[in-house]
């Protein structure tokens, strides 16, 4: 990807051409920029599993910090590992389509928010710039990640966050109580059921050093012959490609409510792409509900 210093969002040359500029990927400045945006359709995924969200950035998380998923809020919530995120860019096609895009150190797109309105378009004018090497782990002193092992849920995620997540998976088998392997056939099942009894559900989908996730009922659900599963998940839009998902192991850690089980999706790789679970409080009744449901579910 070419970076054009200066030229900022103008025509080039003469001509309309995709442009892009560097922003600064560093926290707080990050979020100052990602949060200047009312209308964006947020994207974080890979070809396994992708969420595709619209609203407008809540304040994003460093791995190690508090973090607060708000269901049916249109926020979007997002999770970063700094050490991953290398840069952070701001294009705009020859289309006319402006895009916020954070990269890894490889250059790929790790999480994508494509603003939607003439306004947000004009306010990324206002994104603060860096020069090339300035990455995001040039940050703030930042609190540890405590360890999994002892953790409770958040412990979990951000361990998935770090690299994938497969290190934790290949230790998980010293805590045989608190996971077991679940047959993956039944994940369209659950979606199916948690829709039809309106049981909310909270959804996290990662990428190379980004997680989005999150929370609310889901309001309808879908399958292609191909084995494409959506999921309708508040105001965000669940995508699975069902045949990649290798594995999927239910997981339990401490929550708000205490044990809390998770549903953790693994690609052929042995990387968590995604898991559905409940976040921080959410009622009794809802707790107990999915933990029955959790619990029922067959072997693989």
């Amino acid at each position: 990807m070419t970076h054009h210093h200066g030229c900022g969002f103008e025509t080039c040359c003469g001509r309309r051409t995709g442009t892009a500029r560097l922003i600064d990927p560093r926290m707080p400045e990050l979020a100052r920029s990602l949060t200047l945006f009312r209308h964006v359709q947020a994207l974080t995924g890979g070809p396994v599993a992708r969420l595709d969200q619209a609203g407008s950035y809540a304040v994003p998380s460093l791995r190690g910090e508090a973090f607060t998923v708000h269901p049916d809020s249109g926020s979007i919530t997002l999770r970063l590992d700094a050490d991953g995120v290398d840069a952070a860019v701001l294009t705009r096609d020859a289309e006319d389509a402006v895009s916020v895009r954070l990269l890894d150190a490889a250059g790929r797109t790790v999480h994508e928010g494509r603003l939607l309105s003439e306004g947000d378009r004009l306010l990324a004018g206002l994104a603060g710039t860096v020069e090339a090497g300035v990455g995001a782990a040039d940050v703030r002193e930042r609190p540890e990640a405590p360890s999994w092992e002892t953790g409770d849920q958040l412990a979990q995620l951000d361990a998935i966050l770090a690299d994938g997540g497969a290190a934790r998976r290949a230790a998980l088998t010293r805590h045989p109580g608190e996971h077991r392997a679940v047959d993956v056939a039944v994940l369209p099942s659950v979606l199916d059921h948690v829709c039809s009894v309106g049981l909310p559900i909270g959804v996290a989908v990662f990428a190379p050093s980004a997680m989005q996730a999150c929370a609310g009922p889901v309001h309808v659900t879908d399958r292609t012959a191909g084995g494409r599963v959506y999921a309708a998940v508040a105001n965000a839009s669940l995508e699975l490609d069902l045949p990649a998902v290798h594995s999927c192991h239910l997981v339990r850690s401490t929550a708000a409510h205490g044990p809390t089980s998770s549903l953790e999706l693994d690609d052929e790789n042995g990387d968590c792409v995604a898991l559905i679970t409940q976040f921080g409080i959410v009622g009794e009744r809802v707790h107990g509900a999915w933990e029955h449901l959790a619990a029922s579910l067959p072997d693989a």
